[in-house]
């Protein structure tokens, strides 16, 4: 993955905030890398346009060659899908939908007919067989979490973007879904962008990218 000056403004009344300013790096594939700063540094912001999930005012983002926002919006909803998995801070499952159909979706959304059997495997992965047929409402924050992680890696991405994972939870329970992301990532062999606020799960990370008041200091 590639971002080339990346710029992000916004209009504010009669002047423009400049949330990221000339931001401009590489991912290599394999790589775990962290992106930290304090709040407001424009970290969740980066994230959002190295996913097309926003557009930038200025700038690309490369991700296996194809320009992310020369692609339309179905474009780049289709190269996520085949590309991309996300981990949120706020686990954004669906309350009407069990735990194994929140980790059916996106199988289901591409497709797969076979959604149903890998949805099990991965959540047997992530230790929750016997909460597959409960609702988000039922689960325990972490649990909540590691069923956002099952889905996030059931099609097997090769670059999951994560966003605050552990913001939500306690101590111990972050550690051990740190643990998991991880570790699933390591198996699958894939690409891992983080945002965290942590300086500790960042030294877990290949490297860091620090930002400051929306300008890479660190790179």
């Amino acid at each position: 993955m590639q971002a080339i000056g990346l710029t992000k403004q916004v209009a504010m009344s009669d002047t423009q905030l400049t949330i990221l300013d000339d931001v401009s790096f590489d991912v290599a594939s394999g790589e775990a890398v962290a992106i930290v700063g304090a709040s407001g540094s424009g970290k969740s912001t980066l994230l959002g346009l190295l996913a097309g999930l926003d557009t930038p005012s200025s700038g690309v983002v490369r991700i296996d060659g194809a320009d992310l926002f020369e692609l339309d919006e179905d474009g780049r909803a289709a190269l996520r899908a085949q590309w991309v998995g996300f981990v949120f801070q706020s686990f954004q499952l669906l309350p009407a939908l069990t735990a194994l159909e929140n980790v059916m979706l996106p199988l289901e959304l591409a497709g797969a007919d076979d959604a149903r059997a890998k949805a099990h495997s991965i959540i047997e992965r992530v230790g929750l067989t016997a909460r597959a047929a409960h609702y988000p409402r039922q689960l325990s924050g972490g649990e909540q979490q590691r069923i956002a992680i099952a889905r996030a890696f059931v099609a097997q991405p090769k670059l999951l973007f994560a966003d605050e994972p552990t913001g939500n939870l306690d101590s111990a329970t972050g550690t051990q879904i740190i643990d998991l992301m991880f570790d699933l990532n390591r198996e699958r062999r894939g690409t891992l962008v983080l945002v965290t606020h942590d300086e500790e799960i960042s030294r877990r990370c290949t490297r860091s990218l620090r930002l400051a008041a929306g300008r890479l200091v660190v790179a």
